[in-house]
């Protein structure tokens, strides 16, 4: 086995033992970067040099015994976490050449537990999209088959996991970005709790629905990663001040007697079979296990969808209201007027669909308009929580489909952005209600090309979904690099 195919948990035992040192690990994931990066186009900024400092660095430390527990473990980092002195673009022109002066406390967790910063990879424009096409400066390809997407928009980390080129990632989830592409690249990704894991330094998209989680190989790796970066944050008025559990302790096949919840709603016309086919397959493993699976509904599924893309374009109206070309980012130098300056500076700065939520957010919020919208979706948003709260009355986890179909051919939605929000409706939800979600692989499609298992729970019981995850992954199996086309 090459190094870079390690897990996180099996390079850390072949680091403990002395089997293996950091910096050949790092050496290992960046050669690989230079055999595969030019097809997958996972990374924006690979900090080369970095990195080899930085694990040579941990190789020191192992020596002196005073290791974290990422220490030498290379990881990759979306390209919308704050990263000190070293460049972060949120897939825009907008911040091309924006060079942060700190890190963002995940950044920050992962660098003092020793962990080796390869760089940062692509995704959407300001984490708005669902297949990292948006991304303005390259599109990662689904390693599994060239010229399918890797989700998104977290589509570079998914990417660059399932390609080998990391051992682990961190992303970010508004509406699924985690999942859906973790889902279609045949990783685990979990999106946490909201407020379970600290926002700072994440440069906002919609800041009531950004969640930051780990995208790894395995289950245990999950976990791993999860124990790394969750935790309370003065710096964070939404992170929640709650005990952190040791989320490896969860890791348990035993299945029997949870009640796993299947919502019908997510059964509906529009899913493809084979995603039906697999998620159905997961379920009786469950059931098989000893697991006692509930029929559960959730009634306003439907709205799911309308709710979501009123009250995140809203929020990103808001947020992305700073970029002016006043304060940092691009600058209209040739403008001769203040309104001519702002004006030209967010037309060129910023993509198409940034600004279609744009207009979208700012139309929702304003005068007029903000009972009629806004703030009838933030009402809808209270019954699809309701909608969980009564589900998890009569079941502990939900298990259904991630998305609607497997991965879909590059450019074949581009015309279409309605087609690509509806590919987020079994994601979305969780969002909305803040609980988390973890996406595990579950088979493939008859194209080859992989199918994930949504595993849904209640408010900071990511140890449940853990323990689910883990039980469905051994029992089905995990393929780890794919042949890359």
């Amino acid at each position: 086995m090459n190094l870079y195919e390690l897990t996180v948990a099996e390079a850390m035992s072949s680091l403990a033992a002395g089997d293996i040192t950091s910096e050949a690990l790092t050496r290992s994931c960046l050669d690989r970067i230079d055999k595969v990066d030019g097809e997958v186009g996972a990374f924006i900024t690979l900090d080369r040099e970095g990195a080899l400092e930085q694990a040579r660095k941990a190789d020191i430390e192992r020596k002196r015994e005073r290791v974290g527990t990422l220490c030498g473990i290379p990881v990759a980092i979306k390209d919308l976490l704050c990263t000190k002195d070293m460049r972060t673009t949120c897939g825009s022109q907008m911040l091309a050449d924006f060079i942060p002066p700190y890190d963002a406390t995940v950044v920050e967790k992962i660098k003092g537990q020793g962990g080796v910063i390869l760089g940062k990879v692509s995704m959407d424009e300001f984490a708005m999209g669902s297949t990292s096409e948006s991304c303005a400066f390259g599109v990662p390809q689904n390693p599994w088959k060239k010229g399918y997407v890797a989700g998104g928009s977290s589509g570079g980390s998914a990417a660059a996991v399932s390609a080998g080129e990391c051992l682990a990632s961190l992303g970010s989830d508004t509406g699924g970005s985690i999942r859906q592409p973790a889902s279609l690249c045949g990783v685990i990704g979990m999106k946490p709790t909201y407020g379970r894991v600290s926002r700072y330094g994440l440069v906002a998209f919609a800041s009531s629905l950004d969640q930051v989680g780990p995208l790894c190989r395995d289950v245990t790796d999950c976990a791993i990663l999860m124990n790394a970066i969750s935790g309370h944050d003065q710096r964070d008025s939404t992170s929640v001040r709650i005990d952190v559990p040791d989320f490896t302790s969860f890791l348990k096949e035993d299945v029997r007697g949870l009640r796993i919840g299947v919502p019908r709603e997510y059964f509906s016309a529009g899913l493809h079979p084979q995603v039906e086919r697999v998620v159905r397959s997961g379920i009786d493993l469950l059931r098989q296990a000893g697991a006692v699976v509930v029929d559960i509904t959730l009634p306003h599924t439907e709205y799911c969808v309308a709710a979501y893309y009123l009250i995140a374009p809203a929020e990103a109206s808001s947020n992305l209201a700073r970029y002016d070309g006043v304060n940092f980012g691009r600058r209209d130098m040739k403008a001769d007027t203040l309104m001519s300056m702002y004006k030209d500076t967010r037309s060129a700065g910023f993509g198409t669909e940034v600004k279609r939520r744009i207009l979208i957010g700012t139309y929702a919020l304003s005068s007029g308009y903000y009972d009629a919208y806004y703030k009838k979706a933030s009402q809808v948003r209270t019954m699809i929580l309701r909608d969980f709260q009564a589900a998890y009355e009569s079941c502990d986890v939900l298990v259904s489909p991630v998305t609607p179909t497997p991965a879909w051919k590059q450019g074949e939605n581009s015309d279409n952005p309605l087609a690509v929000y509806l590919s987020d409706i079994l994601t979305i939800s969780a969002n909305l209600a803040g609980i988390p979600g973890i996406s595990v692989p579950g088979g493939f499609s008859s194209d080859g090309l992989p199918i994930g298992i949504q595993i849904q729970g209640r408010h900071f019981d990511e140890g449940s979904l853990l323990r689910v995850a883990y039980a469905l992954e051994k029992m089905v199996g995990v393929t780890r690099v794919p042949s890359l086309a």
